[in-house]
């Protein structure tokens, strides 16, 4: 009994292991209940323009105008970044988030919200995202005291944007279907209350003194010229672009299948976004419990095909426990897919290029997104959301093939610069040693 509780806390302290950093301590409380809002406002404005217009094409243009901005904005971001105190940036940013939710709050409870107010809204949220989230990305190597602990506060981070997943959009199904979207929206404002404390409590070191900077056009084709020469970087971007365009934009179909092919409401909407988070949650605890990053590579090939399988699986079902089980496995697939694909970045790129090379990966995650969303609505409008979705497994399926392909040259160049910079300790001593798999092929940890 002492040796299996001494193991199960070992285990614990592994999976927790990036907590140790009392910074991300202070991030990982802020976050979790800032996350937990956001999560119900993205599904409440769903239901909301579904409710007032029921149109799947007008769904697509809110997701649209909300992630537009993150393709224009986000590379300037990524240099902002890399020249200023990533710190008071968030602190803005987070500001800003908690005033868009407190004016649609607003225009909800007193009853004079059209769909021009949420498009507009939805817009202002997409460029303070634009800023927010690369500048978040790059502040994460921050908060973490040791490097080798990088790659589990990245999957902890996930795990935490997962586990409000599970929460928000259950609160919010409940809360639309009795007391409307509008609180939705005033509890969301308000919890953004906790993450600004949380940034301002951090105790940071002195950052490292900035270069001469130069005009923010140089310095962003300095940041692509280094992301997009780069075989490795390449792959996992255009991997990750591809998924989003085709893939992701199930997402904005959802209420379409939970009224018309499910025959639900509000609360089967929320359910079936509770199972995608359920799945996406179990992901991140599986990353978090990994201890280097061998076998990341192959791991973003099985789970393109994995979230592939899950929305085709959707895409076909009507009834909802088969509905549920597949959101669950499209779920993990994409959260397993986009933290390792985070993960491999953060361990390989130049510090002085954080910024920008995650302005980039945010653009192919979120940027890319809008022109699916807009895609997956059209389509939708058109040939029907089924073929949309089988469609986008297609797709997904054959960005994994070509990824697995090219997988022998991304280990070949990885390798070095592991060894080089030491990140993780195991991984440059079996390379040394030269009887350790490549770090992106090996399955063991």
């Amino acid at each position: 009994m002492t040796s299996t509780s001494t193991t199960n806390r070992a285990g614990i302290k592994t999976l927790l292991r990036a907590l140790s950093s009392r910074n991300y301590r202070l991030f990982v409380a802020g976050q979790s209940v800032s996350l937990v809002g956001t999560w119900m406002q993205q599904v409440a404005m769903s239901w909301l323009v579904y409710r007032l217009t029921g149109s799947a094409f007008l769904l697509g243009v809110v997701g649209f105008t909300s992630q537009i901005p993150t393709l224009l904005l986000s590379p300037v971001a990524g240099v902002l970044a890399d020249r200023w105190n990533r710190r008071r940036l968030l602190i803005v940013t987070q500001a800003l988030a908690m005033l868009q939710a407190a004016l649609l709050a607003a225009t909800v409870l007193t009853g004079i919200v059209q769909v021009w107010h949420i498009i507009v809204l939805s817009l202002i949220l997409g460029v303070v995202n634009a800023f927010d989230i690369p500048i978040r990305q790059s502040f994460l190597v921050e908060m973490v005291s040791n490097r080798e602990d990088l790659g589990n506060a990245i999957a902890l981070n996930s795990s935490m944007v997962n586990g409000a997943r599970l929460i928000g959009p259950t609160i919010a199904g409940l809360l639309v279907a009795s007391a409307g979207e509008g609180v939705c929206f005033i509890l969301n404002s308000a919890s953004y209350l906790a993450v600004l404390v949380a940034l301002a409590a951090m105790r940071l070191e002195p950052g490292p003194h900035r270069k001469q900077q130069r005009h923010v056009f140089h310095e962003l084709r300095e940041g692509f010229d280094y992301a997009f020469g780069f075989g490795p970087i390449r792959s996992i971007l255009l991997l990750v672009a591809l998924v989003s365009l085709t893939g992701m934009p199930y997402a904005v179909l959802v209420p379409v299948f939970a009224k018309e092919v499910l025959h639900g409401g509000a609360h089967t909407f929320g359910f079936l976004m509770t199972a995608a988070g359920c799945g996406a949650f179990a992901g991140t605890l599986y990353l978090a419990s990994r201890k280097s990053v061998l076998g990341l590579g192959r791991l973003v090939v099985v789970a393109t095909v994995l979230f592939a399988a899950g929305i085709a699986a959707f895409a076909v079902s009507t009834n909802i426990p088969l509905s549920l089980a597949s959101l669950v496995l499209a779920g993990f697939g994409a959260m397993t897919l986009v933290a390792s694909c985070n993960t491999i970045l953060q361990t390989i790129l130049e510090e002085d290029k954080r910024g920008r090379v995650m302005s980039f990966f945010t653009v192919a995650f979120i940027g890319i997104a809008p022109f699916g969303s807009f895609g997956a609505g059209a389509m939708a409008g058109t040939v029907g959301p089924r073929e949309t979705l089988l469609f986008g497994a297609a797709c997904c399926l054959a960005g994994a093939a070509v990824f697995a392909r090219h997988l022998p040259q991304i280990r070949e160049k990885v390798r070095p610069i592991y060894v080089r910079m030491g990140i993780i300790k195991e991984v440059a001593q079996g390379m040394e040693s030269a009887t350790e798999q490549p770090p992106l092929s090996d399955s063991r940890d």
